[in-house]
């Protein structure tokens, strides 16, 4: 049966939240295929739900208890009718056992078989596998089973710099690097933490760590009927934190015989466990030596980039998955045109260290002539309980050189007000020169940071001004004084003075109530009277004060620079505390890790401010707000 057919399904239940589901669903009601969602309570009011023909309940916000549990998923496609479940990507996309239900169920699973997710699911597994098929890997080992002896024996065999990483999963969640062995034993706890949470799994594999690599990866396809192929490479080194931020295809620049090699060693791997379905062999490839490749990984389900993929082929990955899925066979052969490239955005804060933001989007417009592919709309709630990323802009372009510069104005026409968002770093990412020379590997975004923080520009300025008076209404008045205008005599209404506004790092900032509005900034005030305000891609958030928190702002600013630094290690982020790392009443030195606080799968370290003694203020478990004191660090035992 061509590809050109559509699928038989009449009813196919989107196993995912978020941009994902969305763009599944599009593709669902293109082929006239009934979809359903399912959701958590935490996206009870999210778009994809609207959007579904039909949504349902599967469990509470936490992600163990909803999307990963596979009896709730099971049970909506069987209440539903649904004879296929689309996985979408993370949670369950990879999961031998939602692979079983399925079968065990009559239910089509969107995937390759339960064979090929064990083989290629198992990171340690995967390696031996493919490499008796021939594709070459980094030298390493699998840590499962091993003590922390034995591994530090293996390790030292290997050689340092080392890559920590956990055998199940990907996004680069629980990933360390280890440059010496006196680290080996904090990445590994740190690593068999993030592995545990996310994955169910803390074992873990260890590989030499290239100094200058390019993560490359290529999309393959499999159909029943024994025919894999392969649609091309794409570029996946931009990268923070192992986790992927711009992504284009083709690679940029790599030589032909590379290219040919990748796609030959990836297709190879996929015929190895018979392929079935949309999937991505991951590779690594040597910057300073480019004819040097290793396999990384098998991704076994469509990926995040898959749009630049579809860009430059002209193909609906999705819609092959449904057909493969259905036993068509895979007659297409995709012709390579121009270039794509897609930026991620993300709900965080680069210049803090890429701490995600959670909040309510105050306001969310898309910028025209690009694709946006988006989880959020005005009114969307971004929590942490799942991934931070929030939107994907994808530009298309004959050459390299003009998607990139397509995308750089695309981001800078898009808004997104009440979370922070990393739209202003990836334009400047875009600008770089070696990005631009396609110069690239996958520790460049590090050789920017630390990021300096962003000063608001006037356009942002102005466009607060003008919103300072309902903002300062906003808070905390009852309807009778918010319906007064502060009129005095001989003035105007409360508005005859400079503003005064604090940003988030604490710096108070003097507005003049009467500039001229600048440029095309957006602005927007959230539930606490906050203003936020975009400018151009950069957003910022600032507090107005009134005249009595001014003067008391004044006055504590005067009071802090008469005494030492702040004791308090501070919450980065709202999330729970996994782990405190020393004793109540320990000496410590400035620096030193306290308390660990996971949020959004991700965990950071609150570190001691200065040289004393420590008094804990959490413990594990605890709920903290962002900028919640955990631990106080006092210079003499008096002071406690």
């Amino acid at each position: 049966m061509p590809t050109t057919s559509r699928p038989s399904f009449h009813t196919v239940l989107v196993a995912n939240r978020g941009e994902i589901a969305r763009r599944i669903i599009r593709t669902l009601r293109d082929q006239g295929i009934r979809s359903v969602a399912v959701y958590s309570d935490a996206d009870a009011g999210a778009p994809n739900v609207r959007e579904a023909d039909t949504a349902v309940r599967i469990g509470p916000a936490p992600a163990a208890e909803s999307y990963l549990d596979i009896d709730a998923v099971i049970a909506a496609a069987r209440r539903t009718g649904a004879q296929a479940i689309h996985p979408g990507y993370g949670f369950l996309s990879e999961s031998v056992g939602l692979a079983q239900a399925c079968a065990e169920s009559g239910i089509v699973f969107v995937g390759p078989s339960v064979e090929a997710l064990q083989i290629m699911g198992d990171k340690a597994r995967a390696r031996e596998h493919v490499a008796r098929s021939g594709v070459p890997v980094v030298p390493g080992f699998d840590a499962r089973g091993l003590s922390d002896a034995e591994i530090a024996e293996e390790a030292a065999a290997v050689g340092f710099p080392l890559l920590v990483k956990p055998s199940a999963g990907g996004g680069g969640k629980g990933m360390e690097v280890v440059s010496a062995a006196t680290e080996l034993s904090a990445a590994l706890a740190s690593a068999r933490r993030v592995a545990s949470a996310a994955f169910g799994d803390d074992a873990l594999v260890l590989e030499r760590l290239i100094r200058r690599p390019r993560h490359i990866e290529v999309q393959v396809f499999g159909d029943d009927h024994g025919r894999v192929v392969a649609f091309g490479e794409r570029e996946c080194t931009l990268q923070r934190r192992h986790q992927k931020v711009i992504e284009e295809a083709p690679s940029a620049g790599i030589p032909a015989e590379t290219r040919e090699r990748l796609l030959s060693a990836a297709v190879r791997a996929a015929e190895s466990v018979s392929y079935v379905g949309a999937g991505t062999v991951e590779f690594l490839v040597d910057a300073d030596a480019p004819e040097d490749v290793f396999f990384i990984e098998m991704n076994t389900r469509l990926q995040v980039e898959h749009p630049v993929t579809e860009e430059v082929t002209g193909l609906d990955l999705v819609a092959l998955q449904l057909r493969v899925a259905d036993g068509q066979r895979l007659d297409v052969h995709a012709q390579l045109r121009g270039h794509a490239v897609e930026a991620r955005v993300y709900a965080e804060s680069p210049e803090r260290g890429f701490l995600p933001s959670t909040g309510t989007v105050l306001l969310f417009e898309a910028p025209a002539g690009v694709r946006v592919d988006s989880a959020v709309e005005s009114g969307s709630e971004v929590s942490g309980y799942y991934d931070p990323m929030i939107a994907k802009v994808i530009a298309h372009a004959d050459d390299r050189e003009t998607a990139l510069r397509r995308l750089d104005d695309a981001l800078s026409r898009l808004v997104v007000l009440g979370v922070d968002t990393n739209i202003a770093f990836l334009r400047t990412l875009l600008r770089n020169e070696r990005v631009r020379a396609g110069d690239l590997d996958t520790g460049l975004i590090e050789t920017l940071l630390p990021l300096p923080t962003r000063r608001p520009t006037p356009a942002q300025l102005s466009a607060v001004a003008g919103l300072t008076g309902v903002a300062t209404r906003a808070r905390g008045a009852g309807p009778l004084w918010q319906s007064l205008t502060g009129w005095r005599l001989g003035a105007d209404p409360a508005l005859d003075a400079p503003l005064g506004v604090v940003t988030d790092d604490d710096e108070l900032l003097m507005i003049d109530r009467d500039a001229a509005p600048a440029g095309e900034a957006r602005a927007a005030i959230d539930a606490d009277g906050a203003v936020w305000a975009s400018d151009a891609g950069a957003t910022v958030r600032l507090r107005p004060l009134d005249r009595r928190q001014l003067l008391r702002r004044r006055l504590a600013a005067a009071d802090r620079g008469a005494r030492a630094s702040a004791p308090e290690g501070r919450a980065p982020m709202p999330g729970s505390v996994v782990a405190v790392h020393v004793a109540d009443g320990a000496t410590v030195t400035a620096g030193d890790p306290l308390v660990a606080v996971e949020a959004m799968k991700m965990e950071h370290q609150v570190l001691a401010p200065h040289d004393g003694v420590v008094q804990l203020l959490v413990v594990v478990g605890d709920q903290v707000r962002r900028d919640q004191p955990v631990a106080r660090v006092t210079t003499t035992e008096e002071d406690r």
